[in-house]
């Protein structure tokens, strides 16, 4: 075999089963040696960054490696904001990028990007955990391996291999595969049981999960251990669902577009003890680092990635390790530590707390309108819809801008992992792609995206691959013929910013698009608007689907927090 077949073996050995990517001259090596495995299937992209963003997605949902290739120079450049949004996110995505023969480094072939000019193997170690080029044949293996582990492996996130042509082509023999197992999942013994003893003497203790716990797949962990503490727990945006939303301890989205239940218990509730579980108190969860949010007492700050402990708010306990393994020990820890101190510890008011302020904002949702203009959408209306007439199992993706929040704010996920939005990194036109890799991972799911027209403009050709491989995704696009966020935001400051850069322009048929690139469109407004009967049909039919809602675009989004902080920390 030569170096391009020992590649394609060594993924399939490892359970790859898709490679995302758009051919081209540097990379025929590879698609030879795909074009002769059975096992492997390649989904040729419109664009490579559709190719990252659609390798995300699948490694997303199945917690498993999404691989993406590109040829050199452009290919691999335009990989860039794919790749960056999983090293923020840390999703184990593979970059496989094709590079010119080495005999003719330096002399100006076309697309070169080696060690002379644009060096893509250095750019691609600013987002990336490991970016090498293949130097040898006899190292391909050990290269390729060492990519794959560093992926998967803790902290998770994107590596890259650049593969010049002439090395792919040279004989080579295939040693021992290694095995590649799960990461030890680590905590510190002494930390958990000091931190059982504070959950424990706590009066109002309270949860704050973020995006490691669904990383770490936690959610049954998390649970277990809220109810046995009668702690609530808020989530973070991009965590969202990872605790039951509609559980009687659930304070939903704390930050962004968040429930206003989270932000009141958590910030005027005089907390004493705040656990929190795979966060970095970010910006997006701390509506930009509200000092309210610091608990009385003691904060204990669970993470796998140490730099992230008390890098915003002064952790009284560091744990260092895996959200699972610690949530596990400390739950176990806690009724060791109950049973001691039986007949010692206080009761606990926070049910009944919880059920007045969960009742009175109730109260306020209910009076709130949803009065539109003509016969547009409303936009809360629309995902509250989306999410009635879609299968319990529906797995959903939120794109950056007013899709998100509003999906943030008014969607109730029961169901952890089922809620997803790239928030890391904020890239407009990830949920358009993603999703098509997240509906290979579940094929037997309903997969949704919702996004902006301004979002599905930037990468909406992905519809034809979706097309092209009879991947039925559902796309809802939120057509209102403007960056929203960008319009409303502007009107929100302190001080109004000017349309210097316009955020609005003509309206598109979406639905006209969606059928010109062989799929199912559908026009929906108020006249002809969303219901059970039509997205049952929909998911029957098995198609790539566009549903073009026309939404009411002078209303405003709940992105004030937002506003505020940008005021406050940019302004």
């Amino acid at each position: 075999m030569n170096t391009a077949d020992l590649m394609i073996e060594i993924l399939e050995y490892y359970g790859v089963e898709y490679i995302f990517g758009v051919p081209g001259g540097a990379i025929e090596d590879l698609n030879m040696s795909i074009y002769h495995n059975k096992t492997i299937k390649p989904i040729v992209t419109k664009h490579e960054a559709g190719a990252a963003f659609m390798a995300d997605g699948y490694a997303r949902v199945s917690g498993r490696l999404g691989v993406c290739t590109a040829t050199a120079g452009p290919g691999a450049s335009n990989l860039i904001t794919g790749l960056a949004s999983s090293y923020a996110d840390f999703i184990s995505v593979l970059a496989l990028t094709g590079q010119v023969a080495t005999t003719v480094f330096g002399k100006g072939a076309i697309q070169e990007s080696g060690s002379e000019g644009v060096n893509i193997t250095n750019i691609f170690r600013n987002f990336t955990k490991y970016s090498g080029m293949l130097i040898t044949e006899e190292r391909a293996q050990y290269m390729l391996q060492k990519a794959i582990r560093l992926a998967l492996t803790g902290p998770a996130g994107p590596t890259h291999l650049n593969l010049p042509t002439d090395l792919m082509k040279k004989a080579v023999t295939l040693q021992k595969k290694s095995i590649i197992k799960d990461q030890c999942r680590l905590c510190d013994g002494e930390a958990v049981r000091e931190a059982a003893k504070l959950l424990l003497a706590a009066k109002r203790p309270a949860i704050i999960a973020g995006w490691g716990v669904v990383l770490s797949r936690a959610a049954n962990e998390l649970l277990e251990l809220a109810k046995l503490l009668q702690a609530p727990v808020a989530s973070s945006p991009k965590a969202k669902g990872v605790f039951p939303e509609n559980h009687a301890l659930s304070l939903g989205v704390l930050g962004f577009a968040g429930n206003p239940v989270a932000k009141e218990y958590i910030t005027t509730k005089n907390v004493d003890v705040l656990l929190g579980v795979g966060t970095s108190f970010s910006e997006m969860m701390t509506s930009g680092w509200d000092e309210n949010i610091r608990p009385s007492d003691h904060l204990i700050h669970i993470d796998i990635d140490e730099e992230k402990i008390g890098k915003n708010y002064f952790a009284s306990l560091a744990m260092v390790g895996d959200a699972r393994m610690n949530l596990q020990e400390l739950t176990k820890a806690i009724v060791e530590e109950r049973a001691i101190q039986a007949g010692t510890l206080h009761t606990s008011t926070v049910a009944e707390d919880l059920v007045k302020i969960k009742t009175r904002h109730a109260e306020d949702i209910k009076q709130e309108k949803l009065e539109t203009s003509g016969n547009l959408y409303h936009p809360k209306r629309l995902v509250m819809e989306i999410q009635d007439y879609c299968p319990d199992d529906t797995i959903f993706f939120a794109d950056i801008g007013n899709s998100m929040a509003w999906a943030i704010r008014h969607m109730t996920i029961v169901n952890p992992y089922s809620f997803f939005v790239s928030l890391g990194y904020g890239s407009m036109g990830y949920a358009v792609a993603a999703p098509v890799g997240a509906k290979l991972a579940v094929p037997e799911q309903t997969v949704v995206a919702m996004v902006g027209d301004g979002s599905f403009l930037m990468n909406g050709f992905e519809v034809a691959t979706a097309v092209d491989n009879d991947i039925p995704v559902i796309w809802v696009v939120f057509n209102n013929a403007m960056l929203g966020m960008v319009y409303h935001g502007r009107r929100l400051f302190k001080n109004p910013i000017p349309e210097g850069l316009p955020s609005r322009f003509k309206r598109v048929d979406y639905a006209m698009v969606a059928e010109g690139l062989g799929a199912r469109g559908i026009r929906i407004d108020t006249d002809n608007p969303l219901s059970r009967e039509l997205m049952n049909d929909i998911i029957a039919e098995g198609r790539p689907t566009v549903l073009d809602v026309w939404i009411d675009d002078q209303i405003v989004p709940p992105i004030h927090s937002r506003i505020a902080t940008v005021d406050k920390h940019f302004g």
